[in-house]
């Protein structure tokens, strides 16, 4: 009887379906999104801003994402985030190296109005999943810049051009590390290509990113 109390007790609701689950996602939703995983995570590992991908962008784990960010649900993060460090674990090229975690950052406005920045958070799942150096600020983004959603490749390029910079302390402590950036959804590459190159005119080595989705599209589409 007292486990069965407990039990109730710590039932919380779903974020995605609000049934009652102990976990972060009941068990239905969990299988659903399990169905999003992409079939070729490595698909967009290729220069110049290499990719891996945990799922698809599109159906449950669109709506996972967009709760997420938006309905105050940073929890989900946990879930994603650890799926992605177990797929970066089975597919990676790179488990020798000396490897540091970096998420693309928001601006400092951005984040006191949401609370939290989930970048970081899913980075946080996948260094625990993973056993990887994090260092949650060591992108800063300086300039805030408008809503990617609605505009062009060149658009979005010119949008955040200079919008990053580096933490003094990165070049310091982990001048011989390699940077992997974490992020939740990566479209036509804008934000990715803009921290890269913000990293590797300070000389730092970029792995490239690993991003909880990705839409499935033609693998000659740009970056």
């Amino acid at each position: 009887m007292l486990k069965g109390f407990l039990d109730l007790f710590l039932q919380s609701n779903c974020p995605l379906c609000q049934r009652s689950t102990s976990g972060v996602v009941c068990e239905n939703c969990t299988r659903q999104l399990q169905k999003c995983h992409h079939p070729q995570p490595q698909a967009l590992w290729k220069p110049p801003t290499p990719v891996l991908s945990w799922g698809i962008y599109g159906g449950l784990v669109k709506r996972a994402i967009a709760v997420m960010k938006y309905e105050n649900q940073p929890q989900i993060a946990r879930p994603l985030g650890q799926w992605l460090g177990e797929t970066w674990l089975l597919h990676s090229l790179h488990q020798e190296q000396q490897i540091v975690v970096i998420p693309i950052p928001m601006h400092t406005n951005k984040q006191k109005q949401r609370g939290y920045n989930q970048a970081a958070l899913i980075a946080q799942s996948f260094c625990q999943t993973t056993g990887l150096k994090l260092k949650l600020n060591g992108l800063v983004r300086t300039r805030e810049t408008q809503a990617q959603f609605g505009l062009s490749v060149s658009e979005r390029e010119k949008n955040l051009a200079e919008a990053f910079v580096i933490e003094s302390d990165l070049l310091k402590r982990h001048k011989n590390a390699s940077v992997l950036l974490i992020d939740d959804i990566y479209t036509t590459g804008a934000t990715a290509k803009s921290a890269v190159t913000t990293l590797r005119q300070a000389g730092v080595v970029v792995l490239g990113l690993a991003a909880v989705a990705t839409p499935l599209k033609d693998k000659s589409s740009k970056n």
